[in-house]
């Protein structure tokens, strides 16, 4: 579960390597796995992501949190070493492994030194294919993560998140937290870590990106090499894709605080879809635009109901959204979730000139700064393929939103912008009038 973190690795991560989409390198290796590859060897290092799709996804329903917690502990000894003994060789080759598990994908991510690269890699390739999964690291990581948990039980903004995901997903796993339960991450066995693994870690479900100081040829047989232990298909099948389920209204949960907070969703807009960049521009300016937004402007700004408001279009692999948040006081709540209809609805009327310049602007602008450093981009590659984007997709982006005009705008906002679909869930003690 920890990030293993070294003074060499440190310090070549931070000093960072830009990238344009022409650079990219799409690679395939001897055995025949594509990946994608920034090559920069200007610096002595690189970075690798490795994703194995479905990640949490694919856990099966009464052991929710298996894939987590075996995501967790893939960094907790494998092979014949042991927590200690694991943790003591990557910090001595001055390398970083992370392993972790989101809703779409478990992730595996190297930093690694170009002398000490093949070690770093035999590692890797350990800990993916010989986890020890021994008991006293699973005693210990799962109570790191039933601590979790239960903080999770206790923060007003956590319980209305998990709440809103069950209205929108419902039984789909995107309706659950990938953390799991106290129930059921406590019932879990070493027996259940090991199926888990084969659920998602496999050949069939892996994407690759890496960027920095090795060759393609060098990065085929790196990839070979990591992944030569590892099963060639996974035991799982991958979800359905998820609709956004509800028609709208408001389920309050009762909490003990001065503050109600609130989190909000209707549908989302899928990335394949021809009006997602109009609704990308269209939720900068809505609410993605920090102090600039319109719900910013309307709810703090002029009334002063909010530190903040924001709403952002969530792009899963099986799903989209369009979610929101805020917090106020339970005397002022109700007018803040009436005022996220109202602006919700007023967006149909039309932009001006300067919100829609504003908006691109800072949507184009901003896309650069992501292509910093070596990790940053493996990171982009691997989820560029995760979600099914083409290799030329960053030298596109900014053309599809510049193309967005003020009608595409109103377009979008008359047929997606329901007002009365929106899903509230307030967490606090608002007024009567809201019970």
């Amino acid at each position: 579960m920890r990030f293993l973190l070294a003074v060499g690795y440190f310090c070549a991560s931070m000093i960072g390597v830009s990238a344009t989409a022409a650079d990219i390198q799409s690679v395939t290796s001897p055995a025949g796995t594509e990946a994608w590859l920034v090559e920069d060897h200007t610096i002595p290092f690189v970075a690798l992501n490795f994703g194995f799709r479905g990640g949490a996804s694919v856990d099966e329903p009464e052991k929710r949190g298996a894939i987590n917690l075996m995501a967790s502990l893939l960094d907790e000894g494998a092979g014949d070493l042991d927590a200690t003994a694991f943790a003591t060789a990557t910090e001595e080759i001055g390398a970083g492994l992370s392993f972790g598990a989101g809703a779409d994908v478990l992730t595996a991510s190297a930093v690694l030194l170009s002398d000490n690269r093949d070690k770093g890699v035999a590692l890797l390739a350990d800990a993916l294919s010989a986890p020890r999964f021994d008991d006293d690291a699973i005693a210990r990581v799962k109570a790191q993560i039933l601590a979790v948990i239960r903080r999770a039980e206790t923060q007003p903004q956590s319980i209305a998140s998990k709440a809103l995901d069950k209205a929108i997903w419902g039984d789909h796993p995107y309706g659950s937290p990938e953390i799991g339960t106290a129930e059921t991450v406590s019932s879990l066995t070493r027996d259940d870590l090991v199926a888990a693994r084969d659920r998602v870690i496999a050949r069939d479900r892996v994407i690759v990106g890496a960027s920095g100081d090795i060759t393609p040829a060098e990065l085929g047989v790196l990839i070979d090499t990591v992944l030569a232990d590892i099963p060639k298909t996974a035991t799982s099948t991958l979800p359905e894709r998820a609709v956004v389920q509800g028609q709208g209204g408001e389920t309050v949960i009762d909490w003990d605080s001065p503050q109600t907070v609130v989190a909000f969703a209707q549908p989302g807009v899928g990335l394949d879809d021809p009006d997602y960049f109009a609704a990308f521009v269209t939720n900068r300016i809505v609410g993605g635009g920090g102090f600039s937004s319109r719900l910013m402007d309307e709810i703090r700004e002029k009334r002063g109901l909010t530190y903040g408001v924001s709403t952002s279009l969530i792009n899963g692999v099986y799903g989209a959204s369009w979610q929101g948040g805020l917090s106020s006081s339970n005397a002022d709540v109700d007018e803040a979730v009436d005022l996220v209809k109202a602006e919700w609805a007023r967006l149909a009327e039309g932009v001006s000139p300067q919100e829609l310049s504003d908006a691109k602007t800072y949507l184009t602008g901003e896309y650069a700064l992501r292509w910093d450093g070596n990790g940053s981009i493996a990171g982009i590659l691997a989820g560029m393929q995760l979600i099914g984007l083409p290799i030329d997709y960053p030298e596109t982006r900014n053309a599809k939103i510049e193309a967005i005009t003020a009608p595409d705008v109103t377009r979008i906002a008359k047929q997606l912008m329901k007002e009365d679909q929106l899903q509230f869930v307030l967490v606090g003690q608002p007024k009567p009038a809201k019970q």
